[in-house]
């Protein structure tokens, strides 16, 4: 039964991510290149268990979404927001444009994690070209920018915390020191342009926790959370599913879940539903086939990664429809 469920995650895997998400990244060739991280790394083991690294990126995107500005940054500049036929956002969230940011997102981890160094390096010149592009006013008058240092600094926490947590609580065998993890996930954080950056767990939560004079629930996120999920129509093991919405703010830091007004089931429940996911996501895994091609790139011996991946020159001015253009 669990290889019926393991095929069917990576039929379903090629169909609505590589397919769509992993146009032009190379996992195979040059023989001997490490990536950015090379066999043996804690960010090998951990993005190995491809489940478990979706559902941190789901739990990541819900405590970015406490940030007002992240809300109106998506609100402004992205998919994620339905429109009306005019144009105009109506504040709910678009399954396809959600649909469209996990394939992005799946496509920039597993890549910069298996791809090789040039592939590595080209996801992040996008990410970064992206972000350029991602600045405004909030309705507050309140400006956002997606390249302040501050911001950076937060939104990476919450990445790599939301992908830590997720593998401590649902693989089967999560890494015994994750600390290993935090610091070596930080190579991601700094070629994204990210600056002083936390380098362990502990660093992490207090990064989060710093940030929490300035968030808030705005509108776009309770709409779109709890409650005002029920009877949306999404499958429980999709993203934006009631189920799945729980499942992120159970793996939230107390504080959180506070703010976002979690009301945590019994101790039964929660235990029951736990368990029910991790044998779910422990049941669907199969070791990728870029994952694979990496380690079939280095089984007669690599080299060590590049010595840093802190960008060395500014990035060239482009549009947003110019970045758009060569994803």
């Amino acid at each position: 039964m669990a290889n019926f469920l393991a095929t069917r995650f990576e039929q379903g895997f090629d169909a609505d991510i590589r397919t769509k998400f992993f146009r032009n990244l190379e996992f195979r060739e040059p023989a001997g290149d490490p990536g950015w991280f090379g066999p043996g790394s804690a960010v090998w083991y951990v993005h190995s268990h491809t489940p478990a690294l979706i559902l941190g990126l789901v739990a990541a995107a819900y405590i970015e979404g406490l940030d007002p500005s992240i809300s109106w940054m998506g609100y402004d500049h992205s998919r994620l927001v339905a429109r009306d036929a005019d144009g105009v956002p109506t504040g709910a969230i678009d399954p396809e444009g959600g649909a469209v940011r996990l394939g992005h997102s799946v496509s920039f981890f597993i890549g910069t994690a298996y791809g090789t160094t040039e592939t590595a390096e080209k996801l992040a010149r996008t990410v970064r070209a992206m972000h350029h592009t991602v600045k405004g006013v909030r309705p507050d008058g309140v400006r956002y920018d997606a390249d302040d240092p501050d911001w950076l600094r937060w939104n990476y926490a919450t990445v790599v915390w939301g992908l830590a947590t997720a593998h401590e609580r649902y693989h089967a065998s999560p890494l015994p020191d994750i600390d290993r993890y935090y610091g070596e996930f930080v190579r991601v954080g700094e070629a994204l342009g990210g600056t002083g950056l936390p380098t362990t767990k502990q660093e992490t939560l207090d990064c989060l926790e710093s940030y929490l004079p300035k968030l808030a629930v705005t509108p776009i996120k309770a709409f779109g959370t709890g409650p005002n999920l029920r009877g949306n129509g999404v499958r429980p093991w999709q993203p934006g599913s009631e189920f799945m919405d729980w499942a992120a703010r159970d793996l939230l830091p107390e504080w959180a879940q506070k703010l976002a007004l979690y009301q945590r089931p019994s101790a039964v429940v929660v235990g029951l539903r736990r368990r029910v996911l991790k044998a779910a996501v422990n049941g669907v895994q199969v070791p990728l086939r870029e994952f694979r091609a990496a380690q079939a790139r280095v089984a007669a011996g690599s080299t060590a990664p590049v010595a840093t991946t802190a960008p060395t020159a500014p990035d060239p001015t482009r549009t947003r429809e110019e970045v758009e253009a060569a994803l």
